[in-house]
């Protein structure tokens, strides 16, 4: 099993960057797929970006294609989502999640962290 804890999150304004990282408990991280989802305000948690286990095959939403980048660490334990160009729909609490790599659902998820992106 697996457990997370997302930080990074914060106030930012448009245009501006930021950098989540998702610290995961154990010494089987690297046994699991990670990904990173959202949810904004009155709205359903949405898929945001994924990674493999073994730190390939980096998958986003289009809404973040080519702004937001993924990436981990397995040595450290720590999944990583850097957001370039900010934009106001970006606010939203994001959550980290991982699945066993033979599992089809992520099953374990963190706390979330907020990120509010001002026009």
């Amino acid at each position: 099993q697996v457990q997370q804890v997302e930080s990074g999150g914060g106030l930012v304004q448009a245009g501006d960057s930021l950098r989540l990282s998702c610290a995961a408990s154990g010494r089987t991280f690297r046994s699991y797929d990670m990904a990173w989802f959202r949810q904004a305000p009155g709205k359903e948690r949405e898929f945001v970006a994924s990674i493999r286990w073994s730190g390939g095959s980096p998958y986003y939403d289009d809404s973040v294609k080519g702004r937001f980048t993924i990436s981990r660490d397995n040595a450290k334990n720590t999944m990583y989502l850097q957001m370039n160009s900010l934009k106001p729909e970006d606010t939203a609490v994001y959550y980290c999640a991982a699945r066993g790599i033979v599992d089809s659902q992520y099953g374990y998820w963190g706390q979330g962290t907020q990120v509010t992106v001002s026009s």
